[in-house]
């Protein structure tokens, strides 16, 4: 038998594990297709179900999750880490795109350059075309 509890749209868990600040953002993210059940398009009144694979984009980052647990409050994000398990593949992509983000130089750039940066982009500059 199946009660109000175990029921529970996929939108209101996607905000309650904290994937997404508020609801409406979870629910334009399925419309947009940037969440997929087992790598179909859904919609956000699509119930979720224990041992769903979910795959996500929440800005850069592609997440692929499983679900453990369903809930339907937003609590601390230590209970909400319990809600799912994200797969072995979607974390080494994280972390290796977290260490692609940190090689990057452009990433650590603020503003526009200083004069000493100037200096610097025009002796490199002028190395590269002897």
């Amino acid at each position: 038998m199946v009660t109000d509890a175990d029921r529970i749209r996929l939108d209101k868990w996607l905000w309650a594990a904290r994937f997404f600040k508020t609801r409406s953002l979870a629910s334009q993210a399925i419309d947009l297709g940037r969440v997929r059940i087992d790598g179909e398009r859904i919609k956000p009144a699509r119930e979720a179900k224990v041992g769903e694979m979910v795959d996500l984009q929440v800005g850069d980052d592609r997440l692929q999750v499983v679900i453990r647990a369903l809930s339907a409050q937003r609590g601390p994000a230590s209970v909400a880490r319990e809600l799912y398990l994200e797969t072995a593949d979607s974390i080494a992509r994280r972390k290796l795109r977290e260490e692609q983000r940190a090689a990057e130089p452009a990433q650590s750039t603020k503003g526009r350059p200083t004069k000493r940066d100037r200096r610097e982009l025009a002796r490199i500059s002028r190395q590269g075309h002897k």
